[in-house]
């Protein structure tokens, strides 16, 4: 599928086959994809917590408004991050580079992130953003669908989750084969309501 097929085919799916198994070579292959989306200096602070077991996924249904596509999905991705990326052995996020590089990008990610918990907190949201969108942006093209989801509470979550302290919950993305199509989308607006030439 084309990308921008996938763009114009994905919605947000209430309704999945609670009996369907993504087969682990495509789960695979889903989160390989997602997780070449972007973050800043490369310091890949997502992390993807894949919840399968049928009683957790019961418990998370619980504290999140009884929504049916908690437990009905093939996958619940919680999608987190690490606040502290920024400062776990920062060289290992350019490994792959050479010596002058790992030795300019290790103190300028330390330069950026420190003493700064407003943009190690923001930054974490805009990672977690982008990869929730490559995750279903990739799942509509290997033909599943998915739905984004805030509408839990996070607290409770964390606590099932076992979060660590210096993570945080941005959202959940439930992933599996639809079993009733999306509502009608409710209505775009204009574009001179949304794009904007130059300044306000």
């Amino acid at each position: 599928m084309k990308t921008k097929d996938a763009i114009k085919q994905r919605r947000a799916v209430k309704s999945f086959n609670p009996n369907h198994v993504i087969p682990d070579d495509m789960e695979h292959e889903l989160f390989s994809l997602a997780l070449l989306s972007p973050t800043a200096f490369n310091i890949q602070n997502w992390r993807f917590v894949v919840v399968k077991d049928p009683s957790l996924k019961q418990k998370i249904r619980t504290a999140a408004w009884d929504q049916a596509q908690v437990t009905d999905c093939s996958l619940l991705v919680i999608l987190c991050a690490d606040v502290k990326a920024w400062e776990k052995d920062p060289r290992r996020y350019w490994k792959n580079a050479d010596q002058g590089v790992q030795d300019h990008m290790a103190p300028a990610i330390d330069g950026y992130y420190r003493d700064k918990e407003a943009i190690q907190h923001n930054e974490a949201f805009r990672s977690t953003g982008i990869a929730a969108q490559t995750l279903m942006l990739t799942a509509k093209s290997m033909g599943y669908d998915s739905c984004p989801m805030v509408g839990f509470d996070f607290n409770q979550v964390a606590t099932f989750i076992k979060l660590p302290k210096d993570h945080v919950i941005s959202m959940f993305v439930a992933i599996g084969k639809a079993t009733k199509e999306a509502h009608p989308r409710g209505g775009q607006l204009a574009f001179d309501d949304v794009i904007i030439n130059n300044s306000f």
